[in-house]
């Protein structure tokens, strides 16, 4: 899948391990756990693939978060996306739009 971060402390999380922003600062092992989810989503081609990998726990959300999926990042947090097909039927690709890294339990 085609990844975009919506949000500049998603990119530099991915990029640099570390946000500038002191608001969305993560322990060094989710950090690591957010980048090889990442990589996880970036080799898939289509959201289907992410089904049988347990570990990811993909779905899509209900109630106030309708519209969104995510998958885990660990037991604690999750990884908010909107994902989107584009192209014609041999040449489509999967964009898939990271909004958010939240606490699932806040």
């Amino acid at each position: 899948m085609e990844i975009v971060f919506e949000k500049d402390y998603l990119r530099e999380l991915y990029e640099n391990g570390k946000s500038r922003s002191k608001k969305h600062r993560f322990q060094p092992n989710v950090i690591k756990k957010y980048t090889q989810t990442i990589d996880k989503l970036r080799v898939a081609n289509s959201t289907e693939e992410l089904y049988p990998i347990k570990s990811l726990n993909y779905e899509k959300l209900i109630g106030n978060k309708n519209g969104l999926e995510s998958v885990r990042v660990d037991n604690k947090y999750r990884i908010e996306f909107i994902s989107s097909v584009e192209g014609e039927e041999l040449d489509t690709i999967t964009i898939c739009s990271i909004i958010e890294l939240s606490n699932h339990y806040k």
